[in-house]
C-alpha cells in the first residue's frame, strides 16, 4: 500500500471553496485557476493539468486519496506539469468548456474531469477518473502522466495539431444549430417533442431510460404542463408514476428528507448519495404541481420534508443557501445513510423493528455494498396492514414513530462533509420553490426563508453597481454572476412578486432582465452567452444551450421575458424572445432532451398567459386568502398580478375600470384578448382557471392560438 503523505499545505490553503481546501494538504503543487498558473506555464512552456471536481463528488474523493495524496505521483505531476484545480460549482465556465473537451477526446465526460491542455489553454488528453495503477480497464495515473510528458517532449508537432483541431470543433459545437435567418419553431414542434419524451420513458418504474437514472426535472416538467393542458392522460399517468416511485425509491431519504443526486439503477432504489441542492429545490417544485394538480397528501408530504431537509441542513445563519452534502462519511460512500437488521433493531427493539424492515427493504444480504440496505418503500403501509392483519392507521402511527426514532439515531452518526459555498443560481432556485411553496400552502415559514435568502443575495452576492456574483463563502468570491445567476434570481423575484404582490421584487426582476440583455444577449446572433461581457475565459465565450440537472440559462431567460411582458409590456421583450427561439429552432426540434425548459417556455409562447388580476385590499388577510386559493391549483401558464392599474397591462387596466367593492378583494381573469367581469366569490372564480376545453392544443393538431400580448 502506498504512504500517505504528511500533511504539508500548499497554495489551495488560501481559497474559499471547501473543494479546493480539500486538496491544500497534497503534496501536488496545486495552482488555483489564475494569472499566476497560466503564466508559468507559458514561460516555462509546460503542459496544463487541469483537474476539476466538487466537494460532494464521491470520485474526486478518491483520486485524492489514491493518486493526489502519493508522494510519487505528486512528484510527476510537479515535474511535469503546471497542476490547476477547479471547483467546477465556483467556475462552470471552465467545467463547460472542458467537459465538451472530454466528451469529443474520451467519449464521455463527468467528474472528477482531468484535462491536460498547451500553454494556450487548447485541450490534448482528457479523462475522468483514473486509478493510480492500471485497473478497472482504465489506465493508471501514473502511466498517463509518464506517456503525456514524453509525447509532449517528444512529439510536440503532434500534440499542437490536434489541439488546433479539438479547438476548432469545441467551437464548432458550441455554435451547434444557432443559425441566423431561422423563424419561431412551429407550434406543432411543442406536440412533436411531448411524443418523443413519452417514448422514452420507463412505462414500470417510471423517469427515462434505464441506470443510471436522473430526476430530469425539465423534461418531467415539460410532460406535466403540456399533458395538463392538452388533457392528455396518458401523459399524465407517467408524470405521475415518476413522482410515485422516486418517492417510494432510496433516492428519497425516507428518515431526513430530501433527494439523493441520482440513482444507479432502474428503480430508484440504490442512489448516489450526494445531495444538492438544485435537486432538492426542483424537485420540491415538481411535487408542488403534483399537489396543485392532484391534491395528493403523499406529494405534499415530500414537498414539506424536502423543504424541511433543506432548512435544516443546508441554511445559512443570514438567510442563504448552502449548495451540497457530500456522499461520503468516514471514508466510505452512504455510511451514514443506510441500515443493518441489527441497526435497526438495537434502536427500534421488537416488534416495531420487525414491522419496519419489511417497509423499507431493509434486509440480512443488504440492497447496497453486500451487506446493508438503503431504506425504500417496499410495500406500502396499506399493503403492510393487509399482509399483517392490521389496521392501517396504526401501522402509518407506528412506521411515523419508527422513522422519527432512527432519524434521531443517525443524527448520532458522523454526517457527510456540507459544502458551505452559497451561490446565487441555486438560491433563486430554492428561493422559487420556497415562495411557491408559501403560495400553495400559506405556511409561512417558507415565505420568510425565501425572503431571508433574497436578502442575503442582495447583501452579499450583488455588486454596488446592482450586478450580481456568484458565489459566496465566507465572503463573496470575484466571479461576476453567469447567465444562471441572473436567470434564476430573476424568476425568483417573479415568483415572489406572484405569491406576495410586492411591487418591489417586480421593480428588481425588471431591472435584472434589463442587465442581462446588456451583458449576454448576442446581438449577432441571437441568444444569451453563459458568461458576461468582458469575462475572461480559455477558447470562446461560450453558450449553454441544454437543459441538464437544471433547466437551461436560455430557457428560464426566455420564460422570464414572456411573463414579464404579461405584467409590464416592456417594449422589446416579444422580440427578443422571438430573436432567442428562431437561433435555438434546430435544436428544440432535433432534441427535446435537452431543450425541455426551451419548449416550455415555446409553448407559453403561442397558447398565451392566463392572465389573472387582483384588485381590492390585496395585502390584507382577503387578499392572502385570495392567492392562497389561486396557487393551490395548478395553472401552469398563469401570470398573476395585483394593485394598481399602472403596473398592469393595457388589458388588466381596461377591466380595472368595472366598478368593485371597496372592501373585497376582486379578480380578473384575462385569455386570448378577453378578459372576465370581476368575481369575488370562489365559486365563480376557480372555473375560470380551469384550461379552456377542447383548444386546438398541440396534443391533436399542433395549432394553439397565438398570444398577441
Amino acid at each position: 500500500m502506498t504512504e500517505r503523505a504528511k500533511p504539508a499545505q500548499n497554495r489551495l490553503i488560501r481559497e474559499t471553496s471547501p473543494y479546493l481546501r480539500q486538496h491544500a494538504q497534497n503534496p501536488v503543487d496545486w495552482y488555483p485557476w489564475g494569472d499566476e498558473a497560466l503564466q508559468r506555464a507559458r514561460d516555462e512552456d509546460k503542459p496544463i493539468l487541469l483537474s476539476i471536481g466538487y466537494s460532494a463528488c464521491h470520485w474526486c474523493h478518491v483520486m485524492e486519496r489514491e493518486s493526489f495524496s502519493d508522494p510519487g505521483i505528486a512528484e510527476l505531476m510537479n515535474r511535469f506539469f503546471v497542476n490547476i484545480k477547479v471547483d467546477r460549482e465556483e467556475r462552470p465556465d471552465l467545467d463547460h468548456m472542458y467537459q465538451m473537451a472530454a466528451q469529443m477526446l474520451a467519449g464521455q465526460g463527468g467528474w472528477p474531469l482531468t484535462v491536460f491542455l498547451t500553454p494556450d489553454l487548447r485541450p490534448f488528453f482528457a479523462g475522468t477518473y483514473f486509478p493510480p495503477d492500471d485497473r478497472y480497464g482504465r489506465p493508471g495515473f501514473r502511466r498517463v502522466l509518464m506517456t503525456l510528458h514524453r509525447v509532449y517532449a517528444n512529439e510536440r508537432q503532434r500534440v499542437d495539431q490536434a489541439a488546433a483541431q479539438l479547438g476548432a470543433a469545441l467551437q464548432s459545437a458550441s455554435r451547434a444549430g444557432v443559425e441566423p435567418g431561422r423563424s419561431v419553431p412551429a407550434p406543432e414542434v411543442v406536440a412533436r417533442a411531448a411524443r418523443q419524451l413519452v417514448q422514452e420513458m420507463d412505462r414500470d418504474w417510471g423517469g427515462f431510460g434505464t441506470a443510471p437514472k436522473f430526476p430530469s426535472v425539465p423534461a418531467l416538467g415539460f410532460l406535466h404542463r403540456v399533458g395538463y393542458l392538452e388533457r392528455a392522460d396518458d401523459m399524465l399517468s407517467l408524470v405521475d408514476l415518476t413522482l410515485r416511485q422516486m418517492a417510494r425509491g432510496g433516492i428519497y431519504d425516507h428518515l431526513g428528507g430530501g433527494f439523493h443526486r441520482y440513482s444507479v439503477d432502474r428503480y430508484w432504489r440504490v442512489p448516489h448519495f450526494e445531495k444538492m441542492l438544485y435537486d432538492n429545490a426542483l424537485l420540491a417544485a415538481a411535487y408542488l404541481e403534483g399537489w396543485q394538480r392532484t391534491k395528493d397528501p403523499s406529494y405534499g408530504r415530500i414537498v414539506r420534508e424536502t423543504l424541511a431537509y433543506a432548512l435544516r441542513e443546508m441554511r445559512h445563519p443570514q438567510g442563504g443557501f448552502f449548495s451540497s452534502q457530500d456522499a461520503d462519511s468516514e471514508g466510505e460512500e452512504g455510511r451514514f445513510f443506510v441500515w443493518t437488521p441489527k441497526q435497526v433493531r438495537e434502536v427500534l427493539g421488537e416488534p416495531l423493528a420487525g414491522l419496519f424492515c419489511q417497509a423499507y427493504g431493509v434486509e440480512a444480504e443488504g440492497n447496497f455494498d453486500g451487506h446493508a440496505s438503503v431504506l425504500w418503500a417496499a410495500v406500502t403501509p396499506g399493503e403492510l396492514a393487509d399482509m399483517r392483519g392490521m389496521d392501517a392507521t396504526e401501522v402509518h402511527r407506528l412506521l411515523a414513530e419508527a422513522r422519527r426514532q432512527l432519524f434521531h439515531a443517525r443524527e448520532q452518526r458522523s454526517k457527510p462533509h456540507r459544502d458551505d459555498k452559497i451561490l446565487t443560481d441555486w438560491n433563486g432556485l430554492m428561493i422559487s420553490a420556497l415562495a411557491r411553496a408559501y403560495g400553495a400552502f400559506g405556511e409561512p415559514q417558507y415565505l420568510d426563508a425565501a425572503r431571508g435568502a433574497e436578502r442575503f443575495i442582495r447583501r452579499h452576492l450583488t455588486t454596488e453597481g446592482g450586478d450580481l456574483l456568484h458565489s459566496f463563502t465566507d465572503r463573496p468570491g470575484p466571479v461576476p454572476g453567469y447567465l444562471d445567476d441572473y436567470a434564476f434570481f430573476a424568476a425568483a423575484l417573479i415568483d415572489l412578486y406572484e405569491v406576495t404582490l410586492e411591487p418591489a421584487y417586480l421593480e428588481e426582476a425588471q431591472r435584472l432582465v434589463r442587465r442581462t440583455l446588456e451583458l449576454f444577449w448576442d446581438e449577432e446572433e441571437g441568444g444569451f452567452f453563459f458568461t458576461p461581457e468582458g469575462h475572461e475565459g480559455p477558447l470562446e465565450r461560450p453558450k449553454q444551450l441544454w437543459d441538464q440537472a437544471v433547466p437551461s440559462g436560455n430557457g428560464v431567460m426566455a420564460m422570464n421575458l414572456l411573463r414579464l411582458n404579461v405584467i409590464t409590456e416592456e417594449p422589446g421583450f416579444i422580440e427578443t424572445v422571438e430573436r432567442l427561439f428562431a437561433r435555438f429552432s434546430i435544436l428544440m426540434e432535433r432534441n427535446p432532451w435537452g431543450t425541455a425548459s426551451l419548449l416550455s417556455a415555446l409553448d407559453q409562447y403561442y397558447r398565451g398567459a392566463k392572465e389573472i388580476a387582483l384588485a381590492g385590499p390585496v395585502h390584507g388577510p382577503a387578499g392572502r386568502d385570495m392567492l392562497h386559493r389561486i396557487h393551490g391549483m395548478y395553472i401552469p401558464h398563469r401570470v398573476i398580478t395585483g394593485g394598481a392599474p399602472e403596473r398592469m397591462s393595457s388589458r388588466i387596466a381596461a377591466a380595472f375600470e368595472h366598478p368593485t367593492a371597496a372592501d373585497r378583494v376582486a379578480v380578473y381573469v384575462c385569455e386570448n384578448f378577453a378578459c372576465s367581469p370581476p368575481a369575488t366569490e370562489w365559486e365563480a372564480i376557480e372555473p375560470l382557471l380551469q384550461p379552456r376545453s377542447g383548444p386546438p392544443g398541440a396534443a391533436k393538431d399542433g395549432r394553439f392560438p397565438k398570444s398577441q400580448s
